[in-house]
């Protein structure tokens, strides 16, 4: 939900005003690489007293990460802030994943200074033309009594439906220049009341479907409306798959959720109604049903705001607003129909059965490591309100098909940019946001080279996160795809048994590697005992990728 517009005076140098109007936001945290162009913002930050804590990291991208990873786990907007130049320009992969996952996001960037603009100064670059296709606004501030008002509308901007990144550019001379302003709070509020004509529309389709489906994305827990989803699925009686953060919106071994019965869904469906994510790739575009023979099924798309609802194929039926809204309305008008009683059986079977034929590669005792057999391990370890991050491809696809979160909001993944490096930035996050909680990253080998030196930032800001990397030597979503084209492979291999344990070791953490089954849950225990960053390297079978149907194309 967005915020209120802040109210008041603000005096002192440009810094000093974005910082204030981010913490009237609820941003208690500036993710950052430091850069001369932005010591005003930090200055803003612990003068005359603290106010918000600086997170630096090694790489600008991780600062994004770990700014967007506030916005996925509080749904509130995280900041980062970066110097001119190079430093916005290594966010730009971040800021595209948070504009295709809906994350709240605020990046300052700095600037070279208006006043000698154009003489070829350090690091002088326009920069919101780069970032205008994938952020919700980018704009440079060329006043310093601006800065305070670009600020409560960028804050008010990514907290609002659909939400996602605003880039601010701040001259270097606006932010070190002295102001004060009055700020009225007067901006008018965002009308998300969703169309009654089209609730009833969708809830009548529901009430004559005989085999109908949810599915419950990313954004039914960034609106806040995972009770209200989990209340109406089990007074409806309607079989649900998750997806994105809306894993956990009904927990693990829910008789409802059918995630493990998936393509017995999708293949049999009549309707699918898609809530609260895009019609993409994940969800073969759209396309259900069509099973032994039958017809496509009729699909419902509701969506947080109207530019969301999918306009690449024929919908029965849609509604953009507040989900909660939308979701109360559906579950006071809709009758479902006798049939639905049948089908939710057919899919509970499905799915008992698809989790009994998971035994054999979860307790697996191949060797060389079947991927497997690490989720059977961690899942006996793993407490209810566990975050788990996944930063890789082929091994974090087994993490998505083991891996059942008990709860809403507490499995964040790359999204559907795809982007890997962000395991870093998400478990920073995740420590800060849930200082109780087990934290695990999931890390194929191929993402840890993005990112692992902010290991570092780990352990100087005294921040215990458990990894584990599924170490098979191999870039698997790359080379099993060439090896069926062409039959053969090429730059697809990495040295197998790399030590990633000993540069965490190198950089003031903890880990170990294990090259049998035996020996992983005991490293395991290990790590989550360790009281510091630590990675457990398990070398897995390079043979054994995970048998997937689609490239995402």
């Amino acid at each position: 939900m967005s915020t209120s517009p802040f109210t008041g005076r603000i005096s002192g140098h440009g810094g000093r005003h974005a910082v204030e109007v981010a913490r009237h936001h609820g941003i208690d945290t500036m993710f950052t690489l430091s850069g001369g162009h932005v010591f005003p913002l930090y200055d803003g930050a612990v003068q005359p007293e603290a106010t918000m804590r600086l997170l630096d990291v090694r790489h600008e991208q991780t600062a994004v990460f770990g700014a967007e990873g506030i916005g996925k786990l509080t749904r509130r907007a995280g900041m980062a802030v970066v110097t001119a130049g190079p430093g916005v320009t290594n966010v730009v992969s971040g800021i595209a994943t948070a504009h295709f996952n809906g994350s709240p996001l605020v990046v300052v960037g700095g600037r070279a200074p208006d006043g000698r603009w154009g003489q070829g100064l350090l690091q002088e670059l326009d920069q919101p033309p780069l970032l205008t296709p994938i952020t919700k606004r980018a704009e440079t501030v060329h006043a310093t009594d601006g800065i305070a008002t670009a600020m409560d509308e960028a804050c008010r901007l990514a907290n609002s439906a659909h939400r996602g990144p605003v880039f601010l550019d701040m001259p270097m001379d606006r932010l070190y220049d002295q102001a004060e302003v009055d700020l009225a709070g007067n901006a008018p509020a965002w009308d998300r009341t969703p169309d009654p004509e089209a609730v009833a529309h969708i809830a009548r389709l529901i009430s004559d479907a005989e085999r109908p489906v949810f599915v419950f994305g990313s954004d039914v827990w960034v609106d806040g409306a995972e009770k209200v989803a989990l209340e109406v699925a089990e007074a409806l009686g309607i079989p649900v798959i998750t997806n994105g953060q809306g894993r956990g919106v009904l927990p693990a071994g829910h008789p409802l959720l059918a995630t493990r019965a998936r393509g017995a869904a999708f293949g049999g469906a009549d309707l699918v109604v898609v809530v609260g994510t895009p019609m993409d790739f994940r969800l073969g575009h759209g396309l259900f049903g069509g099973k032994d023979g039958a017809p496509l099924a009729k699909v419902v798309h509701i969506t947080d705001a109207s530019e969301q609802i999918a306009t690449h194929l024929t919908l029965a039926g849609s509604v953009s607003g507040d989900l909660s809204h939308v979701l109360r309305g559906l579950g006071d008008a809709t009758k479902p129909s006798g049939t639905v009683e049948a089908w939710r059986t057919t899919l509970s079977e499905a799915a008992q059965a698809a989790i009994a034929t998971d035994a054999e590669a979860l307790t697996s005792d191949a060797d060389p490591i079947h991927p497997a057999r690490i989720y059977g391990e961690l899942n006996r370890v793993l407490d209810d309100d566990a975050v788990v991050i996944g930063d890789g491809g082929d091994f974090v696809s087994y993490a998505g098909k083991y891996i059942e979160p008990k709860q809403p909001g507490n499995w964040l993944d790359p999204g559907p940019f795809g982007c890997l490096g962000t395991g870093m930035g998400y478990s920073i996050a995740a420590r800060l946001s849930r200082p109780s909680s087990q934290v695990v990253t999931l890390l194929g080998d191929g993402a840890a080279g993005f990112s692992l030196m902010d290991v570092d930032t780990l352990v100087r800001h005294k921040l215990p996160v458990v990894m584990v990397c599924g170490n098979n030597g191999i870039w698997g979503l790359e080379k099993a795809p060439m090896q069926m084209l062409y039959g053969y492979d090429v730059v697809a291999d990495l040295n197998p048994q790399t030590r990633y344990d000993q540069v965490v070791q190198a950089l003031g953490g903890g880990g170990e590697l294990v090259t049998k089954p035996e020996e992983i849950a005991p490293a395991l225990q290990r790590a989550f005992d360790s009281g510091v960053p630590y990675l457990v390297n398990i070398a897995t079978d390079p043979e054994n990728v995970y048998p997937r149907k689609t490239m995402g194309v």
